[in-house]
């Protein structure tokens, strides 16, 4: 970008020589016309100098806005995704199913106790023994847990009218032993519609760091047991604040 940036200033400075000397050329009478002519050009270099720098910082800005309403959503399905394993056993790929779980089921409130019981241990002889009881105390709705939170329409992607991919699956942990995972996504290119097309194609290619990885903004997966997303840290921190209010 520097060296990009250099060479358009270097160029419109040598240009600015070089239409100096033509105007100095050429007869009086049609000096003001290649002169208006020349600084046009030269307008038209300096504005695509601005765009050179200004395109990207824009783009970034206008990104991370879109990014993070799209990740809320994304965290949204996560957290019913969770709900929804806690009660059921396993996660779901339908998201119908996913938003009535939310809107009409419950938790159950356990509470966990230690029982002495007596145990004959044959001959007359009795043993003192200590199990683990788990009692049901109550129930919780699943949907105070999303109180505050849209999750009604938590499948559709802020600013467009297109829908999250969701789908599921199982991952083999060990020998025999499979785990229920997830995963929900949408392209970058779904959510950045309408920006550069050039700067959308770059950040399809993002390795990591700074930027979400990847051509998809995305929670969970299908390869691996796991439940967070794609994107970096830094788009965790209104969770860290709201955790610390």
């Amino acid at each position: 970008m520097i060296v990009l940036l250099l060479a358009f200033i270097i160029g419109i400075i040598i240009f600015y020589f070089i239409a100096k000397l033509i105007v100095n050329s050429v007869p009086k009478k049609l000096r003001t016309v290649i002169s208006i002519f020349l600084w046009l050009i030269i307008a038209f270099l300096g504005y695509k100098i601005y765009q050179g720098v200004m395109g990207p910082i824009e783009f970034n800005k206008k990104k991370k806005v879109k990014y993070a309403k799209v990740i809320d959503n994304l965290k949204m399905i996560r957290d019913a995704e969770i709900a929804h394993k806690e009660v059921t056993g396993k996660f779901t790929d339908k998201s119908a199913a996913l938003i009535n779980f939310i809107a009409t089921d419950s938790f159950a409130i356990t509470e966990v106790r230690n029982e002495v019981y007596e145990l004959d241990t044959g001959g007359g002889i009795m043993a003192t023994r200590e199990r683990r009881v788990v009692d049901t105390t109550g129930y919780k709705p699943v949907r105070a847990n999303f109180a505050g939170r849209d999750y009604k329409n938590m499948f559709t992607v802020p600013g467009t009218d297109a829908q999250f991919e969701l789908k599921t699956g199982f991952v083999e942990k060990v020998q025999g032993v499979k785990a229920s995972v997830f995963e929900a996504k949408v392209d970058k290119a779904v959510v950045l519609k309408g920006l550069n097309i050039d700067y959308i194609r770059q950040e399809k290619e993002a390795l990591g760091g700074p930027e979400v990885r990847g051509a998809y903004l995305s929670v969970g997966s299908l390869d691996n047991v796991k439940t967070s997303g794609n994107w970096p840290p830094s788009y965790d921190t209104n969770d860290e604040e709201d955790k610390d209010k």
